[in-house]
C-alpha cells in the first residue's frame, strides 16, 4: 500500500494562503482515492475534502468550501491542499488519508482510512 509524507505546514497571519503537499509512495497512488482531515487541539478530527482517482470529483466540508481547493497530480504522486483566506479557525494538525475502496462522497462521514501520513502542523494568528 502507500505511504504518506506531508508538507507545507506552518505559521501564517489570518487572511493568508498556503499549500499543503502529500507525497505518496508505491504504483498504485493513482488508482487511490485521496483526500485530506485535519484535528484542532482538543477537538475530534474531521473531513476537510477529498479527490477521486481522476481529479474531477472533488468534495469539501462546509467550513472549508470556496476557500480550501485539493487537486492531485498522478505523475507526481502527490496530492495538494490549497488554502486561501484562512482563518485562526483553521489552525489544527492536517492530516493525508488515503484509501483504495471508499469512494469520494463517503469520505465526510469517515474517519477509518486505510492509510494515514503523520500530519503537518498549520498555525493562523489573529
Amino acid at each position: 500500500q502507500v505511504q504518506l509524507v506531508e508538507s507545507g505546514g506552518g505559521l501564517v497571519q489570518a487572511g493568508a494562503s498556503l499549500r499543503l503537499s502529500c507525497a505518496a509512495s508505491g504504483p498504485t497512488f493513482s488508482s487511490y482515492y485521496m483526500g485530506w482531515f485535519r484535528q484542532a487541539p482538543g477537538k475530534e478530527r474531521e473531513f476537510v475534502a477529498a479527490i477521486n482517482w481522476s481529479g474531477g470529483f472533488r468534495v469539501y466540508a462546509d467550513s472549508v468550501k470556496g476557500r480550501f481547493t485539493i487537486s492531485r497530480d498522478n505523475a507526481k504522486n502527490t496530492v495538494y491542499l490549497q488554502m486561501n483566506s484562512l482563518k485562526p479557525e483553521d489552525t489544527a494538525v492536517y492530516y493525508c488519508a488515503a484509501d483504495p475502496l471508499l469512494p469520494t462522497s463517503s469520505w465526510p462521514r469517515s474517519t477509518s482510512l486505510k492509510v494515514w501520513g503523520q500530519g503537518t502542523l498549520v498555525t493562523v494568528s489573529s
